[in-house]
Formats: C-alpha cells, structure tokens, sequence
C-alpha cells in the first residue's frame, strides 16, 4: 500500500524539541533506526538515513533545516525494540 505525499511543518514547544533531539542524537550515535512521530504520524527512519544541515538566508529571515533522508526499502516494517522519538 503507497502512502499519500506528505509535506508539513510541525512547531513543537523547546522542551518537545529538546527530547526529540536527546533521542534523535542517541540513534545517529548508534547507527540505529528509530521510529518518530510528527504531527500525529508515526513512521520509521533507518539507521542508514542520511543526514545533512541545510542554511537559508533571505532579505529578513534565516533559517536552518536539519534533515535526514532515505529512500524507502519496501517494509515500512520497525525493529523490535525501536525507540519512538
């Protein structure tokens, strides 16, 4: 089954974001997936995503993106044991 696109900004209070990235961190050091959820969707990401930081800057504004990406291997299956981010 194909999931619907999906593109969306979440704003999280600092406290949310401090865990998320706590946890976030604690699974790019271990090269382990890990399962999140945004905006009321859970999915996993894998331990082979990559990640990367992105800077814009504009006539008012800056803004930093950091982003892991993968391409999608067909399970959509998590591990046992995943933590949820």
């Amino acid at each position: 089954m194909t999931k619907a696109p999906r593109d969306i900004e979440r704003i999280y209070s600092t406290a949310d974001v401090v865990a998320k990235l706590r946890r976030l961190a604690d699974a790019l050091e271990t090269e382990s997936s890990f399962r999140i959820q945004i905006a009321g969707e859970r999915f996993r990401v894998p331990g082979r995503a990559q990640f990367s930081i992105e800077h814009e800057r504009g006539d008012d504004e800056e803004e930093i993106e950091f982003q892991l990406k993968w391409k999608l291997d067909g399970t959509g299956e998590p591990d046992e044991g995943e933590p949820i981010v």
